[in-house]
């Protein structure tokens, strides 16, 4: 019995055995890859994504990469700092199985993206300017030129591009480098084209253009770099400065020339100048001076060589000596009115004027008679010169208003005579003022 058994658990065995069969796993591969940015242009950052099944061993080859090998499932991210086409391989395995796939990945070039620009000869317009382009890593090039001469190009090196306005240029490049584009920009400035003028402008003693007269060539000349001053007439301080003055010491008409150069264009223009005879006599007209209580305000103080009215606030130590004339009106009403000489407002409501001068007036005409129709009619100062008013001076005396106009004649400290036509009295409560006309001679002639 014991023999049937153990024949029978043997017989068991081997028909266990018969039954089992061996279960291969087969290895699918299957991976891909992602590029930080979506940027092919190195250095570049691949991250490797494995889906691969059935394996149970991986030997991964980065060519050309960093790292250049690994044994992980996953890899994670590998690093290419040089342009060019590079496989990546996947040997995986188990026991029974193994398979391999690649793939191909291709990285441009870096971009170094750079131009420089040179403007020839100078900066003004119009201009030709230089381009060095110094990109490296570019396979195509597109040049925008704004307001040049080609206004395109696609040369690596375009050479050089014409510019005829002045302003601001903007100069672009956009390149490639098989996929990706770059972009950058300069801008040129070019300064404005030459363009010559100038000004003939009397001195402020010399507003009459009357010989002899300085004035002051006042040049607005845009862009040159030289100047060349010439006239028909007249001395020119400096030929060749950027603006001069000029003297002319006779009556007459000048022509005066300015020649510009800006190494790209030469000009040249000229005005004239109609100089007047010598009178010796200035004219200031509608000259306002207020009664004692508008000092403040429209002024009561004249210097004729100035030619202004000052108020008792503009009255400083530097033009203090310059005042001439004081008006004294007591009041609106104009019943007592009288001019003062300087240096003795401080009689009449006025404050000390320091340095004061004296000037001889003669309010009143005792001795000398000048009527309106005189004054109207004297054109230089012959008259002036042949009277005596030293002699008749009547500061003291007043007039009033309700006469009408009136000539007032004066002789200043310094020899000069003049006289003072009161045209009209207004009354206008406290600002009350007169109107005045005044001749008087540029420089004491007697």
């Amino acid at each position: 019995m014991q023999r049937i058994l153990s024949c029978c658990i043997v017989l068991l065995l081997l028909a266990g055995i018969s039954c089992y069969e061996e279960q291969e796993i087969p290895v699918v591969i299957d991976f891909d890859y992602s590029i930080a940015n979506n940027s092919y242009t190195v250095p570049v950052q691949l991250t490797i994504a494995n889906r691969t099944t059935g394996a149970d061993f991986y030997t991964w080859t980065f060519d050309g990469a960093t790292p250049a090998s690994s044994k992980d499932k996953q890899p994670g991210t590998i690093v290419y700092d040089k342009a060019g086409t590079y496989t990546i391989r996947l040997e995986a395995w188990n026991d029974t199985q193994r398979d391999v796939k690649e793939i191909t990945v291709v990285l441009d070039s870096a971009v170094n993206l750079a131009f420089s620009t040179a403007i020839q000869v100078n900066d003004f317009a119009p201009a030709v300017v230089s381009i060095h382009n110094t990109t490296r890593g570019a396979s195509t090039y597109a040049w925008t030129f704004e307001g040049g001469e080609p206004a395109t190009s696609t040369e690596a090196d375009p050479g050089t591009v014409n510019f005829a306005e002045p302003g601001d240029h903007t100069i672009i490049l956009r390149v490639t480098n098989g996929r990706e584009t770059f972009v950058t920009s300069q801008v040129v400035t070019l300064k404005p084209k030459l363009a010559t003028d100038f000004a003939i402008v009397p001195s402020f003693e010399d507003e009459d253009y009357e010989a002899p007269l300085t004035a002051h060539l006042d040049n607005t000349t845009v862009s040159a770099l030289r100047y060349q001053w010439t006239t028909s007439g007249g001395a020119i301080t400096s030929n060749t400065a950027q603006a001069t003055d000029i003297h002319f010491d006779q009556p007459g008409d000048y022509t005066v020339t300015l020649h510009t150069e800006n190494d790209k264009d030469v000009q040249e223009i000229s005005h004239t100048i109609h100089v007047k005879p010598n009178t010796n006599l200035y004219t200031m007209t509608g000259v306002k001076l207020g009664v004692s209580s508008a000092q403040n305000t429209i002024g009561c103080f004249y210097a004729t060589t100035l030619r202004d009215v000052l108020t008792k606030d503009e009255v400083t130590a530097g033009n203090a000596n310059k005042i001439d004339l004081v008006f004294f009106a007591i009041n609106s009403g104009f019943t007592y009115c009288r001019f003062l000489s300087p240096d003795s407002a401080s009689k009449y409501t006025f404050p000390a004027i320091p340095g004061a001068t004296h000037t001889y007036i003669m309010n009143i005409q005792e001795g000398i008679s000048l009527t309106e129709q005189e004054f109207s009619g004297m054109t230089d100062d012959a008259y002036l010169a042949a009277r005596d008013i030293r002699a008749h001076e009547n500061t003291n005396e007043f007039f009033m208003g309700a006469q009408g106009s009136r000539v007032v004649l004066f002789e200043t400290a310094d020899g000069r005579r003049g006289a003072i036509l009161i045209t009209a009295f207004v009354a206008d409560g406290a600002p009350a003022y007169i109107l005045a006309d005044i001749k008087v001679q540029k420089e004491a002639r007697h």
